[in-house]
């Protein structure tokens, strides 16, 4: 039986709004990519892009309303078992009594810790991103992934991917050489983290020999 992850992706409210990254995770449990079975996909909104990425899947979705609380997240779990949690786009924060029990895992389009937190989420970050490019503060951006903790974009970042930002990008061409990025890894890094190949112990992150991806000094 396959290992069961349950992807968390709030898109938007229009029928073609986001859940690209949730697409990309289930059509590359049809490739080999990722050995998983994609048990649910959730959204904060009922009738957006994620719902419509779902229903031409033939992926189960559930809408999440607010409140954004441990019982709603915990209804879910209880339902689905999942063997791990992917936020991909998800825009709430997790509580931290649902924390510990199964690995979460975040990818987020930027630098961290200086391009996350509250809010940093999508163009938010490409825009800053691109503004202290231009202060001359940074020269690349990056595709992150992290573990999830109670703190937004605070947990321990297991993966790394910098991107050299262009004299002529804009916080739209920026953004989608990110995202080309994203799709790219994504599904191959959540196989390494499904299957325990990436990993905490102990507050300790293992992670394969050999493994080229952990923030590093430029």
């Amino acid at each position: 039986m396959k290992r069961k992850i349950v992807v968390f992706a709030s898109g938007g409210p229009g029928a073609d709004d986001g859940g690209s990254g949730f697409q990309e995770l289930e059509e590359n449990t049809h490739t080999g990519i990722l050995n998983a079975e994609v048990a649910v996909v959730v959204s904060n909104h009922e009738h957006g892009g994620v719902r419509t990425k779902a229903d031409k899947l033939g992926i189960p979705f559930v809408y999440m309303p607010a409140p954004y609380d441990a019982e709603t997240y915990q209804r879910v779990i209880d339902e689905y078992h999942p063997d791990l949690i992917c936020l991909s786009g998800w825009l709430k924060l997790i509580p931290k009594e649902c924390i510990g029990n199964i690995p979460i895992m975040n990818i987020h389009p930027g630098l961290l810790p200086k391009f996350g937190g509250h809010k940093m989420y999508g163009h938010h970050v490409h825009e800053a991103t691109i503004a202290a490019y231009k202060r001359g503060e940074i020269t690349y951006t990056a595709v992150t992934m992290h573990f999830v903790n109670a703190e937004y974009d605070k947990g321990k970042i297991f993966f790394e991917y910098r991107i050299l930002i262009r004299d002529d990008d804009t916080a739209e061409t920026l953004q989608k050489r990110v995202n080309k990025i994203e799709h790219a890894w994504q599904s191959y890094i959540t196989n390494l983290v499904l299957h325990g190949h990436i990993r905490m112990e102990n507050d300790t992150l293992i992670v394969p020999e050999g493994y080229q991806f952990l923030p590093q000094a430029a």
